[in-house]
């Protein structure tokens, strides 16, 4: 059977402002799950990435809070990814199953807690770019700046977000036990939130380290290492846009890869937004990849069949 890498955003999770909660995400999950499980009955072997900003976002700001009120420990961005990992992986695992039990599928959904590989050197550790929690307006961000320290920056037009340090993968170090389970057929949660970030010390030793892996790019590696035979990235809207929220803009049906390095070189995609999911695309083609598309979790079936989303090629 096909392999898939399935990303799905960790913002797509949340439909609309106030729906926050985990029975509200738990209900997103629902939607989506019916999709890849048709993704499944069409004749795919099927990984799930996800993303994990938004829910990041919410730990930290828990944590700062019961810092201030109660005096209780901080959370390191390693551990809310862990955290996040677990708790968006068992919502996956728990839905496809139902949703494989009430089709007839014989088949299992596991969750594996995934550490990625950065270097501690990585320049994003001195320059934060990474958008976590929830969206907010100016004068709530510039307080957060002022009174908690926090980076922030207005994020593609929907008001700002809180950013932190997000390396670059190099190495999925739960990559052949993930290989092992595909091979047996079991539906695969990994690589969440862009896995955990680690570093190799000098002795030897993986430790963690405060930061938090874009999940497009992370998974791009995996679906590499792994011979996927198609990336799919399941983001908020239905295609790539060039002109993005402009009077002018043009829904894209196809792209090349030159033609997406184009585009991102001529500023259309947001670096918060658009922008690491097409450079994902183009690193997993580059890279020895067949087909990635872009495109909603509605449409994640149609895409397949192409009449939805934006595929991209060689």
């Amino acid at each position: 059977m096909p392999t898939a890498v399935v990303a799905v955003g960790g913002n797509s999770l949340i439909p609309e402002k106030g729906k926050e909660s985990v029975p509200d995400q738990y209900s997103a999950v629902v939607a989506t799950a019916k999709h890849i499980t048709g993704m499944i009955e069409k004749g795919w072997d099927v990984v799930v990435t996800h993303g994990n900003g938004p829910q990041v976002g919410f730990i930290l700001l828990r944590a700062e809070l019961a810092k201030k009120q109660a005096g209780l420990h901080e959370v390191p961005l390693d551990s809310c990814v862990a955290d996040t990992q677990g708790a968006i992986g068992y919502t996956f695992q728990q839905v496809l199953k139902n949703e494989y039990n009430r089709r007839g599928i014989d088949k299992n959904a596991v969750t594996v807690v995934t550490r990625v590989l950065v270097d501690k050197d990585d320049p994003a550790f001195s320059n934060p770019s990474k958008p976590i929690g929830p969206f907010m307006d100016e004068e709530e961000a510039r307080q957060h700046e002022e009174e908690d320290g926090w980076d922030v920056v207005e994020d593609a037009g929907r008001g700002y977000r809180r950013v932190v340090p997000s390396p670059a993968p190099s190495e999925i170090i739960e990559e052949e036990s993930i290989k092992a389970l595909v091979a047996r057929g079991d539906t695969v949660i990994g690589v969440g939130g862009g896995g955990i970030p680690v570093y190799e010390r000098d002795d030897g030793i993986i430790a963690g380290i405060e930061a938090v892996i874009d999940k497009d790019a992370a998974s791009a590696v995996l679906a590499q290492n792994i011979n996927a035979d198609l990336f799919l990235i399941s983001t908020a809207v239905d295609q790539v846009c060039l002109n993005f929220g402009e009077p002018d803009e043009e829904a894209l049906d196809e792209m090349t890869v030159s033609e997406a390095k184009q585009y991102i070189d001529e500023g259309h995609f947001a670096p918060g937004s658009m922008k690491p999911k097409v450079e994902a695309v183009v690193d997993y083609l580059e890279g020895g990849g067949k087909e990635a598309i872009i495109t909603s979790p509605a449409k994640l079936e149609e895409a397949l069949d192409g009449n939805a989303g934006t595929s991209v090629k060689v």
